[in-house]
């Protein structure tokens, strides 16, 4: 199962998260549910880095599937935006395979 936390701020603003896991939906390279999420999240950090060009903090590990992504102090309002459309669309990821594969928790930081 791919399990990611998005943090919020006191300003309710979605400023990272942190996904890891694997789906488990289908055989590697036929699962659905992980190529859904991986677009994603990798194309939210792609856009903050490439639209934006807001600093942000990374980590990666492929084995286990895990992304740490943290926008750094002095943020813009483009990228909080950004994350936010990342979170409708793992909604609706979500909504549409359940909990068995993806969980979606919000944690205040």
């Amino acid at each position: 199962m791919i399990s990611i936390t998005v943090f919020e701020n006191q300003a309710k603003e979605y400023t990272a998260f942190q996904c890891i896991g694997h789906a488990g939906y289908a055989e590697h390279g036929q699962d659905i549910v992980c190529a859904a999420v991986s677009a994603l999240v990798i194309n939210t950090i792609n856009s903050v880095e490439c639209l934006v060009s807001d600093l942000f903090d990374l980590a990666t590990d492929p084995q286990s599937g895990q992304i740490d992504f943290s926008l750094k102090e002095e943020y813009s309002k483009e990228s909080v935006l950004l994350i936010r459309s990342l979170v409708l669309g793992l909604q609706g990821i979500q909504k549409n395979y359940g909990t068995e594969y993806m969980t979606l928790i919000f944690k205040e930081v």
